[in-house]
């Protein structure tokens, strides 16, 4: 009974439940706990949540009503429609990571998805060209290969085919964190064989958060791995974070003590980019801990990086909070990478939080977004307040895109925790010309009530405007939830994608930085992009599409290539083409591509009951 309105916040429409016992319920039970525990902030939160359900909000008793949950009185945007389940999408599971990619070489944008549980499949969903996706995981070779929090594509031996990584063992408790990741070599046609032995990427350690980068130019990515150590999860012994070095021959050779990475941490984000604009890779890990690491790539030649920590140097070492997610981006499109973290402190269910922000109750400890801005230096300035992001979110999965394709990059977050009580709308957050954040979750209708994890911003149908995909459901097994494909309205402004392939850069071109000038209503703009996979935990396709506002021609599109460095420019571009950009070569290949629309079906006027109410 699943339709594109369950469980979107506020709920309305066919996201009111038909089977209404379960809600009803729900209210005799949080009313009762409310006459015995009026300060109860959660139980108040899922009350109002219930009724909503049943299409009784606001008709709460008053002294349990949250006003103003229904009401949008911020930033405005056209409401998005989620699609999954009409595309043919039909995911109902457990935390997991996501990937978007063109796995089969078609042209056309896939999803690949994993599971937090050692039972939980993977997913291989496969573009049908015509605005549906059909699941092909058995042909894949993806069937039996289970677990994994978080999932990423790289391309590792500079074939051309994006390859995937798998993350396992994360949150594990007494030893049984000890899990294998896997590399899956993408056979071109989008099968996929385990050469994870014969890579030499076997290890066994609680991982989830890991950077694929080119971090000692020499055209060939290595990649970084955070691992997991607390109190709670150091049964199995002290794991140290690993490093590894390509060698060029399909294997790799963990260099992470003789590089000054071997961190030991309970990592649970990592990123890489090139901060200070030297032609290095450094890297960024956020901690459970409370403690950040920067490290700056010396830049020192040799198969081997080595990393000096200026966490102190920058300014970031002032923030001792709890942190899950990271990325850099260039959020005020200056050509120098800024800094995202996501708090994750609590000490209750996130129903509790999301309640005394919406009664205007200061709560010491609300977890929100810390935004760095680099000063070209060295160094950050926290700019979260400045920017409209000290919001309460708590969040997981999350990652950026553009989603009016004015060339500022916008940003969505999954939110929750492991607590049934945290059942908090995921967040849809619109950059303002690069100078604040505004929360358009509301009339996005993006605000699922369930848990949120492996997130990806992708223009699956060839339109150049980018829908959100996300992997839906929590850690329980009760928890399960099925996953959404958000379908964005469009806004009419321009956009140019463009997949670049490195020569002397590695072949996917990974930590490639992108300068697209245009004249826009007479104002002379830049947009900066680099070439990854964007956030910590969930992957975009390194097809890079990137918005022009209402520009209608580019006046110059500037790359200057991983690694080798080698700066290209092409002039006068016209926009709203897929490119296909070779390093060293001058002619720009345009890739015809079909335009696609979601195939729908009558939408269903009932609901899933709300998880955890």
């Amino acid at each position: 009974m699943h339709n594109g309105s369950s469980c979107i916040f506020p709920i309305k429409d066919g996201g009111i439940h038909q089977l209404q016992t379960g809600s009803s319920k729900a209210i005799a039970i949080y009313e009762g706990i409310l006459r015995k525990n009026p300060d109860d902030l959660e139980s108040r939160w899922l009350l109002n949540i219930a009724y909503m359900s049943l299409g009784r909000y606001p008709n709460v008793p008053a002294e349990y009503l949250i006003p103003g949950l229904a009401t949008d009185t911020g930033f405005k945007i056209k409401s998005f429609t989620d699609v999954a389940a009409d595309v043919g999408i039909n995911i109902n599971g457990r935390a997991g990571g996501t990937i978007t990619d063109d796995f089969n070489n078609d042209g056309y944008l896939d999803i690949v998805t994993s599971g937090l549980g050692i039972d939980d499949p993977m997913h291989y969903y496969e573009n049908n060209k015509n605005g549906t996706f059909s699941d092909q995981t058995k042909k894949s070779g993806l069937t039996g290969l289970t677990g994994g929090l978080n999932i990423q594509q790289t391309d590792y031996n500079n074939d051309g085919n994006p390859d995937i990584f798998v993350l396992r063992g994360a949150w594990s408790v007494q030893g049984f964190g000890n899990q294998p990741a896997s590399l899956l070599r993408n056979n071109g046609d989008g099968s996929f064989t385990d050469v994870t032995i014969p890579s030499g990427l076997l290890f066994f350690h609680p991982t989830q958060a890991a950077v694929w980068a080119d971090l000692n130019n020499d055209g060939w990515l290595d990649v970084f791995i955070g691992t997991e150590n607390s109190g709670r999860m150091d049964a199995g012994g002290t794991h140290v974070s690993m490093l590894y070095i390509n060698n060029h021959d399909g294997t790799f050779t963990n260099v992470a003590k003789e590089a000054h990475c071997d961190i030991t941490a309970f990592v649970k984000g990592v990123t890489s980019a090139d901060y200070n604009n030297d032609g290095w890779n450094d890297l960024f890990i956020s901690t459970l801990n409370g403690k950040k690491y920067l490290l700056k790539n010396s830049g020192k030649a040799g198969n081997v990086p080595v990393f000096e920590d200026v966490t102190v140097a920058s300014g970031i070492d002032k923030n001792t909070n709890r942190t899950f997610i990271t990325w850099f981006y260039d959020y005020n499109n200056d050509g120098w990478p800024d800094l995202l973290i996501g708090d994750y402190q609590f000490d209750k269910a996130l129903g509790y939080y999301a309640a005394a922000e919406a009664l205007g109750k200061t709560v010491a400890g609300a977890g929100n977004i810390f935004l760095y801005r680099n000063e070209h230096n060295g160094t950050f300035t926290d700019v979260t307040k400045e920017t409209g992001l000290d919001k309460v979110v708590y969040s997981m999965g999350s990652n950026f895109g553009d989603i009016d394709n004015d060339g500022f990059p916008d940003m969505y977050f999954g939110t929750g925790n492991p607590d049934f009580g945290s059942l908090v709308p995921n967040k849809l957050f619109k950059n303002i010309d690069g100078k604040r954040f505004a929360d358009v979750t509301l009339s996005s209708r993006t605000g699922n009530l369930q848990k949120g994890h492996g997130v990806a911003f992708a223009d699956f149908r060839n339109i150049g405007v980018q829908d959100i995909f996300i992997e839906m459901g929590g850690a329980f097994r009760g928890d399960s939830y099925t996953s959404s494909l958000y379908e964005n309205p469009g806004y009419g402004n321009n956009w140019i994608s463009m997949k670049l392939e490195g020569v002397k850069a590695n072949k996917a071109a990974i930590g490639s930085h992108i300068k697209i000038s245009f004249t826009e209503n007479g104002i002379n703009r830049t947009v900066y992009k680099d070439v990854n996979s964007g956030g910590s935990f969930g992957s975009l396709p390194l097809r890079q599409e990137i918005g022009i506002g209402k520009a209608s021609m580019i006046t110059e599109i500037e790359i200057k290539w991983a690694g080798s460095q080698t700066l290209q420019r092409f002039k006068n571009i016209t926009p709203n083409q897929f490119l296909h950009i070779t390093e060293g070569s001058n002619a720009i290949n345009i890739i015809p591509l079909k335009k696609l629309s979601y195939r729908k079906r009558s939408s269903v006027a009932v609901c899933m009951p709300v998880g955890g109410i």
